[in-house]
């Protein structure tokens, strides 16, 4: 079996964990899965779970798709290869409740070689992150998430947490309203794998990142989903909604990748919620709770 068929393996088997554990902890929504391909070459599985107990609307998408590299994609990323193979996982999940947190994981695989017919690869990276979305940020819910995934990345790497957690301040970063778009998380790219001994390293180290998924999340899932909650905090909610899509559309790499390279748009789109709003240049009070969580919208907060 090569490498990627290995990567692509552990990416179906993830997706199948992550929706198990998902709808278990949720109660009530199950996943509808739709297939598709891509006539460049590849396809993927979509899976959308919606109006369930905890979960509005979310998704965990597979996807293994190949072809001709776009000429800017090539210019992009400084390569002159001109076929490409990109396997991932990309998961958001829109909660009911402003109590419970929106939370993104995506991992994936990236080679390109000269030609389809080529036994060569000529690069290859793994890529990922996960990062934390809370409507109201509860400092010790902030600490105990960053927690975990220092403890995946300490496994591996002690300079990991440290450099990817920076990585995903500085990604994460709505620019044109300067704050984050949450507390972030972990965000990693272009690791190496072309070797066989650090392809091997690298790979373990994303499946670490993709296996804490479920566990962290279906745990915030249980601590928040029974809070009460007002009008006023789902209204919060909504237009924190907003600015997600405002960073999904704008500055997301991922959706420029997924929309250039000719894939499915319902399944690149499904990242954005099902509600969500805009009220022209709103503004906090003073002192409150939303004043409060957007104090902590900045890069570079020491959570652990």
């Amino acid at each position: 079996m090569s490498f990627k068929d290995t990567v692509t393996n552990y990416f179906k088997g993830l997706q199948d964990q992550i929706c198990f554990a998902l709808e278990q902890e949720d109660g009530a929504g199950t996943f509808k899965e739709d297939l598709w391909s891509r006539p460049e070459g590849g396809g993927g599985r979509t899976r959308i779970i919606q109006e369930g107990a905890v979960i509005e609307k979310g998704g965990v998408n597979f996807s293994a798709v190949e072809g001709k590299l776009p000429d800017n994609i090539q210019k992009a990323l400084g390569i002159t290869s001109q076929y490409f193979f990109a396997t991932g996982v990309s998961i958001v999940i829109h909660p009911n409740s402003p109590k419970v947190p929106i939370i993104h994981m995506n991992v994936r695989y990236f080679e390109t070689k000269k030609s389809q017919e080529s036994t060569t690869v000529e690069t290859a990276w793994f890529g990922g992150g996960i990062d934390l979305t809370p409507h109201y940020i509860d400092k010790g819910q902030a600490t105990w998430f960053h927690q975990q995934l220092k403890d995946a990345c300490d496994a591996h790497d002690v300079q990991f947490y440290p450099k990817f957690k920076k990585w995903a301040d500085d990604y994460f970063f709505i620019k044109h309203r300067n704050e984050t778009r949450g507390i972030g998380g972990v965000f990693f790219d272009k690791l190496p794998a072309v070797d066989e001994h650090e392809r091997t390293k690298t790979f373990d180290f994303v499946q670490a990142i993709g296996n804490a998924f479920a566990p962290i999340y279906t745990e915030l899932m249980a601590q928040n989903k029974e809070k009460p909650f007002t009008d006023r905090e789902q209204k919060w909610q909504y237009l924190r909604r907003g600015r997600y899509v405002e960073f999904n559309l704008v500055w997301d790499k991922g959706t420029k990748f997924g929309l250039d390279t000719n894939g499915r748009t319902e399944s690149i789109l499904m990242s954005l919620p099902k509600n969500a709003s805009w009220e022209y240049n709103f503004q906090v009070e003073e002192g409150s709770p939303e004043a409060m969580t957007l104090k902590q919208l900045v890069k570079g907060i020491d959570w652990v």
